[in-house]
Parts: structure tokens; C-alpha cells; sequence
């Protein structure tokens, strides 16, 4: 007791069928799956965008498989650094 048998949802069906007709059923049916499939395609275009998102951000920063060069430039001058002392001087008398 409490739940829906096999015959309360046929009945229902049948109810459902006779207010509404075959054809606007159907219609109706047809016009939840065009839902459907729009849905889907929205879903699939998001992940689509979000790929093309993270590719565009792996392509910038480049490959996670390639190491990164930490070796410093010497041909670069660091601005922040002070300058080197001057070389102690080759005076005899000094």
C-alpha cells in the first residue's frame, strides 16, 4: 500500500492521453526532446570552449613536459644588482 502500482500508472497514461490527444502528446514528446538535444549540445560547446581555454593557456605558457631554463643570462645585466668592485690595482707601490 502507499506506492503506485503497474495499473495506477497505466490508468494515468490513459487519463493523460485522453485530455490531451495522440497528436498533441506527441507533439509535446517531440518538443522535449529537441530540449533534450539542445541541452546537449550547449553541455558539449561549453566543454568545448573550456578545452580550447586551457590549451590557449598551456600554448602560452608552454609545455609542462619541457623543463624550465633557470640558468642565468650573462649577457642580461640585472638592474637590480649593485655593480661588481672595481679589480684590486696592479700598483707596486700599493
Amino acid at each position: 500500500m502507499g506506492g503506485f502500482s503497474f495499473w495506477h500508472i497505466l490508468i494515468f497514461a490513459v487519463v493523460l492521453l485522453l485530455l490531451f490527444g495522440g497528436n498533441r502528446f506527441s507533439n509535446m514528446m517531440g518538443d522535449v526532446a529537441k530540449g533534450l538535444k539542445s541541452f546537449k549540445a550547449g553541455m558539449s560547446d561549453d566543454e568545448e570552449e573550456e578545452r580550447r581555454k586551457a590549451e590557449l593557456q598551456r600554448s602560452r605558457l608552454g609545455s609542462p613536459d619541457r623543463p624550465i631554463d633557470v640558468t642565468p643570462n650573462p649577457r642580461v645585466a640585472d638592474p637590480v644588482a649593485p655593480p661588481p668592485p672595481p679589480p684590486p690595482s696592479q700598483d707596486p707601490r700599493g
